[in-house]
């Protein structure tokens, strides 16, 4: 696991590489350098103390799709018996970052919070394909945004940023492609091309849409300090572990991206 601390006191730039106080680990991962996003401080200083876990994936073959039914049966378990203990704080500061960059989390909730209603209103969660369904099992078992991307989609490196509102987002209305703008000042994921997540970890736009056939696989799991850390890595874990059962082969790397309000070096 490598750890890289993100400061505030610097904007962050995209493509830029890593600095010396970043360590390195030997990455399971010969053929491809694993992703590191790119969080700008303008976002960071939305959220003190925000903590990410990026997954980059190489996928193998999928011969045990029912390992991702299993997850939706457990993580839907979980949600019924109140678990965790500490979801309802973790949602309720999802909710207080959503108002900070005037989204209205009662009408556009995060990720995890959508998806835990959605469990709970129909006890249970649509299939999607065995790849979706998992991670958004991890999703409502774990009370914590969680994104999948086809990386093959991807242009440039991922960016958490706050928008200018001139940046386009794909999406489809009514069946029908479309392009949209996000508002001015609403932090979005993007890459060279434009958003590829509205409102933080929202609404994902279709271009970069994960799906089981796709080779490379990135994921990004977002918590705030109501999450505990050891949560945080139990998550990422898990994910990495079922992804294994039902793909075995893949290759993975880790990276937990920590914001420090001051300059520091890794640990």
């Amino acid at each position: 696991m490598v750890e890289i601390h993100l400061p505030l006191y610097a904007p962050a730039k995209p493509n830029a590489p890593p600095p010396p106080s970043h360590r390195t680990l030997k990455t399971t991962m010969p053929e491809h350098a694993p992703i590191l996003p790119v969080i700008a401080a303008e976002v960071a200083a939305l959220a003190p103390g925000f903590r990410a876990l990026s997954l980059t994936v190489e996928a193998a073959p999928i011969v045990r799709p029912e390992i991702a039914d299993r997850a939706v049966e457990r993580a839907c378990q979980a949600l019924a018996r109140g678990e965790p203990d500490w979801a309802e704080a973790h949602l309720a500061a999802w909710a207080e970052a959503f108002r900070r960059f005037g989204a209205k989390p009662q009408r556009t909730p995060c990720s995890a919070e959508a998806l835990r209603k959605r469990a709970l209103r129909d006890g249970g969660l649509p299939s999607i394909d065995p790849v979706v369904d998992l991670y958004n099992a991890i999703s409502v078992q774990f009370a914590i945004p969680v994104g999948g991307e086809n990386l093959a989609a991807y242009a440039g490196t991922p960016r958490l940023v706050v928008a200018d509102g001139s940046e386009t987002f794909d999406t489809l209305k009514n069946g029908e492609a479309v392009d949209e703008s996000p508002d001015p000042g609403e932090v979005v994921w993007r890459d060279d091309l434009g958003v590829t997540c509205r409102r933080w970890n929202w609404r994902q736009g279709v271009r970069t849409r994960l799906d089981a056939s796709a080779r490379r696989m990135w994921f990004i799991l977002e918590s705030l300090p109501e999450m505990p850390l050891a949560a945080l890595h139990e998550a990422g874990g898990l994910l990495l572990d079922e992804l294994r059962l039902m793909m075995p082969g893949m290759r993975a790397d880790s990276r937990l991206l920590c914001v420090a309000t001051e300059p520091t070096d890794s640990v």
